[in-house]
């Protein structure tokens, strides 16, 4: 059975920088050990986006917002319905 590496943000931050600095995805692939499909994911997980107001964030955390609004318009929708049937019962 193979032994599955584990490494830490740090570690997968300083690829993607090296990446962003110029060097390829083959070349870290070979210097560091690790597998395409790892450090392209890396690259997409940690990658950032500049915003209007000059605010950075990464992929991760554009995920995490997403996840959050979801919710929140999960929770909206509920409360709007709650909010009907309550109306509907006060009349």
């Amino acid at each position: 059975m193979a032994k599955i590496k584990r490494y830490d943000d740090e570690f997968k931050k300083s690829l993607v920088d090296l990446h962003l600095a110029g060097k390829t995805q083959s070349d870290l692939c070979r210097d560091y050990g690790v597998s395409t499909s790892a450090l392209a994911k890396w690259i997409k997980q940690y990658s950032q986006v500049r915003l209007e107001d000059n605010t950075v964030l990464t992929a991760k955390q554009i995920q995490e917002l997403q996840k959050r609004n979801a919710q929140l318009e999960e929770e909206n929708l509920i409360l709007k319905k709650a909010s009907a049937i309550f109306m509907q019962n006060s009349k």
